[in-house]
């Protein structure tokens, strides 16, 4: 076998490779998409699918406790950059904003840093199995979406620039909750037997 053919055959195992690791694990993300769009009527199907299938850590997932998992980082994710945004938008603005306006943006500021702290909590309990625990701090994560949102709700005229945030770290997290309810029914299955 020349080196021409060597590289060819080389090239075939990759790609072949390639395509099995990086394809989206689509009858699982599916199936668990229909599944959590049927019990939560706050998440859509469509995104579900779209939010799953958007991080590579879910293509591989092979099983549904590895398909939790990349949906709580995706939460992760979802609520670091939430902090970032808001923390540029209190920066460019700093003189700028309604009193009401930052003091609205400075407590979204705070819930979310306490959420961070709270998502690497409900990634260990996760991890360990530990799926009540996990799912009590995943909560506290939507709460803190919801907190932020209605702040600004408060006072008539003020618009939040973070709507669209907070609705996406609410639909994660109801994402990952519902993972963790399926995978904690199987659980109490597996006992009973």
């Amino acid at each position: 076998m020349g080196p021409q053919t060597s590289l060819l055959v080389l090239n075939i195992i990759l790609l072949s490779f390639y395509s099995i690791v990086a394809k989206p694990n689509h009858n699982l993300i599916q199936q668990t998409c229909k599944n959590i769009s049927e019990t939560d009527s706050n998440v859509s199907y469509k995104f579900c699918i779209n939010s799953l299938q958007s991080d590579p850590r879910s293509h591989g997932a092979k099983s549904l406790e590895k398909l939790g998992l990349a949906s709580i980082k995706l939460v992760r994710h979802n609520v670091t950059d939430t902090r970032a945004q808001i923390k540029e938008i209190l920066k460019k603005n700093k003189n700028k904003l309604d009193p009401f306006a930052k003091e609205c943006l400075d407590d979204c500021l705070q819930v979310y840093s306490d959420a961070i702290a709270t998502i690497k909590e409900a990634l260990k309990d996760y991890k360990a199995k530990r799926y009540a625990d996990s799912n009590v701090k995943l909560s506290s994560v939507i709460d803190a979406s919801t907190t932020c949102e209605d702040g600004f709700n408060q006072r008539n005229g003020v618009v939040s620039p973070l709507t669209k945030r907070n609705k996406d770290t609410f639909l994660l997290s109801a994402i990952s909750l519902s993972i963790i309810n399926m995978l904690n029914k199987d659980n109490l299955k597996d006992a009973e037997l």
